[in-house]
């Protein structure tokens, strides 16, 4: 048998793509492959579950415009198929006039990317998280959460009612692109496709590689680790409490997010990755960590963000350094609050100039589209980003 499309991946993003690509042609025969025994096992199961809003992305950005768009098609899912979702809305504090004076520039980023905001003053904000410090803050009130495996689990399901194929514990080993068709070579058999289209998460380097595209960037994984508030923490806190990131730093620094369970958790930080899927505390592949440091991109951008990434290191191994990022907005937090709770991995490109892909990047080649970088905010803007594959698909390609 042939299909007429393979998505490559059983995350958010895949799984998405094939729900919509099914709506399309109902006729076609879809599969989804996953190296793994369930959907969302990755990205999407590791992470803080927020809708983000799109406050921090460049205006005119595919992060700005599917992040937006993201957020209502994620919140009307949700709805239509009785799936968990609460929109409480996010605060980006300020705990000094460095950070205060930043506010303007977020601000201003909301406005242009036509996100509603509003300024708080500390009164304002002591009214609103009495257990929270700070100057000012800005008040994101589309900001939400929810739970995307259960999302991605709905839109498996929907998937197979409709016709598709999902095939778990399917790693790929060798892709083999032909004139008419792709041979997908996993470990006992071969899926032939007409079409594939890969949303490999943290293996999307490799998948393009084995495709031959010409790429110029590896994937470095980041962890992101997290810690949990006890239980008596679960009615503190009514919003997302954010800190007013640095621009001169990639990532967005340690939060407090209240999570659909009720629950709340404390992160995450930036610490560099030595095993692509290591969510445990002593995490190293070897040919992980080759492939990391044979990358020349890699050293350029470890010595850019050399200080940045020494001090993640240091608060990653002592516990009093993280609790200090979170003091500076929730004092009455102390070390004996943080509790244990699993780490994510950010799948994050970086080219060989040492830069940081900022945007959603794709790639191509006759008979495939390539999610390439696709971190945070990935998830709230699945379907977006299954919406353009579609359309490229429809645009380029003869069915």
């Amino acid at each position: 048998m042939i299909y007429d499309f393979v998505i490559i991946g059983g995350g958010i993003v895949g799984i998405s793509t094939a729900r919509q690509l099914q709506n399309l042609f109902p006729h076609k025969q879809i599969m989804v492959l996953e190296k793994e025994p369930c959907p969302a096992m990755h990205q999407t199961g590791h992470n803080s579950g927020v809708i983000h809003a799109g406050v921090y992305y460049q205006p005119g950005s595919l992060k700005a415009d599917f992040c937006k768009r993201g957020a209502i098609e994620t919140i009307s899912f949700c709805k239509e198929h009785d799936l968990p979702y609460q929109q409480c809305g996010k605060l980006l504090v300020a705990t000094n006039r460095l950070e205060h004076e930043r506010m303007a520039a977020l601000e201003a980023r909301c406005i242009k990317n036509g996100i509603e905001v509003r300024r708080l003053s500390g009164e304002e904000l002591r009214e609103r998280e009495p257990a929270v410090s700070g100057i000012g803050a800005l008040f994101v009130s589309a900001t939400g959460i929810t739970d995307y495996p259960k999302i991605t689990e709905k839109m498996a399901a929907l998937l197979i009612q409709g016709g598709g194929t999902m095939c778990f514990d399917a790693e790929v080993k060798a892709i083999h692109e032909h004139s008419d068709s792709i041979d997908i070579l996993l470990e006992h058999h071969t899926v032939k496709s007409r079409f594939v289209i890969a949303c490999g998460g943290l293996m999307a380097d490799r998948l393009a590689r084995m495709m031959h595209i010409d790429i110029d960037f590896c994937i470095i994984p980041f962890r992101g680790e997290y810690y949990q508030l006890p239980a008596k923490y679960n009615h503190t806190f009514r919003h997302l409490i954010y800190p007013i990131p640095d621009p001169e730093l990639p990532f967005l620094g340690v939060h407090l997010t209240r999570m659909i369970d009720g629950s709340v958790t404390v992160g995450p930080n930036a610490v560099l990755g030595w095993k692509r899927e290591g969510y445990g505390c002593l995490n190293l592949n070897l040919k992980d960590s080759f492939d990391m440091l044979a990358f020349p991109g890699f050293w350029k951008v470890m010595g850019n963000n050399l200080l940045s990434g020494m001090r993640e290191l240091k608060d990653s191994i002592h516990k009093s350094g993280y609790l200090e990022r979170v003091q500076k907005y929730c004092p009455s937090l102390a070390k004996s609050d943080l509790l244990p709770y699993p780490a994510g991995i950010r799948a994050q490109a970086v080219k060989k100039d040492g830069s940081l892909v900022h945007d959603f990047l794709f790639a191509e080649s006759p008979r495939s589209l390539h999610v390439c970088n696709a971190p945070s905010p990935a998830a709230t803007s699945a379907m977006p980003i299954a919406d353009y594959l579609c359309r490229k698909v429809v645009d380029t390609f003869e069915l």
